[in-house]
């Protein structure tokens, strides 16, 4: 291991080049998204930092993270509760939203 303790920025710098290490701050970055199969999580006005290292490129994000749950609500589903609640395909579509996905709630919320 190279000793770190008490090494300078610019010596820092220095080493890392030597290593064939480059990293470059991105301007300008407003906002991150990380896409999963159930949620999004979002990285508003985060700090990105590109770090090069044999021809590999990783990216250290910083910053404030925001988790968006995504609901899957599938055709059938929407096209069932119209037919039962007797509505439109975008009615049907909030109220899956506003219920979570749950059929019965939605069709009950829709007949109200």
């Amino acid at each position: 291991m190279m000793p770190m303790k008490g090494m300078n920025p610019k010596q820092m710098q220095r080493m890392m080049k030597q290593l064939g290490i480059r990293m470059e701050e991105l301007g300008g970055v407003k906002e991150v998204v990380i896409k999963l199969e159930n949620k999004e999580i979002i990285i508003k006005e985060p700090g990105v930092t590109v770090i090069t290292a044999m021809g590999e490129k990783s990216y250290q994000i910083v910053g404030k993270e925001e988790i968006r749950e995504i609901l899957n609500i599938s055709e059938e589903d929407i096209k069932l509760v119209m037919e039962q609640a007797g509505v439109d395909y975008d009615s049907a579509k909030k109220a899956l939203e506003e219920t979570k996905g749950d059929l019965a709630e939605a069709i009950l919320k829709l007949q109200e």
